[in-house]
């Protein structure tokens, strides 16, 4: 399979993102393995919100890798039930023909914030006994915080969430507040839930020359954002997030893990402690 002949433009993707692949297979196969051990759960779902064709191309080893899509279908113990979502179609059509068809796989090429928030998530119940694992890793700021608050109070739902640190460090959190494009504010906005984060990203701090909003570092971003998952979504348990890191160094995006369970809190700060360096 050549990448110049797929028909679309094929994701390139850097060591980081494989990382987050491998830390993907290693947590939903262990996933499966627990709640195979319930008898009483009848659904194990995964959800892809940003599925794309099921393969990129890695840039440091020059050839094509599986996207979490393809791992998911694979993995083992399986799951019972996907949900792939992309906007691109040519893409979710590849990941198509070139997956599993059966009525237990669904493809959605929507808007991911709104086949979740309408058809997907109210779907999954407690009272069901079904359970669901789902990775929301947008390209930036495209995400509504409405799908992970849906999540939390759900009980059922345990997510993966791309937190894009580097996006928001160049598109809102400025200096010049004056000079941020609105509608960054408002992807902001949205994905963080509220305006809250202007108080999680900048402190006022008095210099020679009065008082001035400093930027916070990443950690005291990330931390905010953290309590907000537990205590406004409802997630019981979030661990402390994995920087991902270009090749310079520089954190790209931190990935959240967030669940009503402990078990999968502990595994999670196993696998994370693993790649964490």
């Amino acid at each position: 399979m050549n990448k110049e002949n797929l028909g679309f433009e094929l994701d390139e993707i850097g060591h980081w993102s494989e990382l987050k692949i491998e830390i993907l297979n290693r947590y939903a196969s262990e996933y499966n393995r627990i709640l195979l051990a319930q008898q009483y759960i009848k659904k194990r779902i995964y959800i892809d919100a940003f599925s794309g064709a099921g393969i990129h191309y890695s840039k440091e080893k020059e050839k094509l890798v599986p996207g979490s899509a393809t791992i998911a279908l694979n993995v083992h113990p399986p799951f019972t039930h996907f949900h792939f979502i992309d906007l691109n179609k040519d893409k979710l059509n590849f990941l198509r023909e070139n997956s599993l068809e059966t009525d237990n796989v669904k493809y959605h090429s929507e808007d991911c914030n709104e086949v979740l928030l309408k058809k997907i998530l109210p779907t999954i119940r407690y009272e069901n006994y079904e359970r669901a694992l789902l990775l929301l890793d947008p390209y930036g700021l495209h995400l509504d915080w409405k799908v992970i608050e849906m999540a939390g109070k759900s009980k059922v739902i345990e997510i993966f969430l791309n937190f894009p640190i580097m996006d928001m460090n160049r598109n809102v959190f400025r200096k010049d507040q004056t000079k941020v494009d609105e509608s960054e504010i408002g992807r902001m906005n949205k994905f963080w839930g509220d305006n809250s984060w202007r108080s999680a990203a900048f402190n006022s701090e008095e210099t020679l020359f009065g008082f001035e909003e400093v930027k916070n570092n990443n950690q005291k971003i990330v931390e905010e954002f953290r309590k907000r998952l537990k205590e406004v979504a409802g997630f019981s348990f979030v661990p402390e997030p994995i920087p991902m890191k270009n090749g310079k160094g520089a954190t790209v995006y931190y990935i959240f893990f967030a669940s009503p369970n402990k078990t999968a809190d502990k595994i999670v700060k196993y696998i994370f402690n693993k790649y964490r360096n």
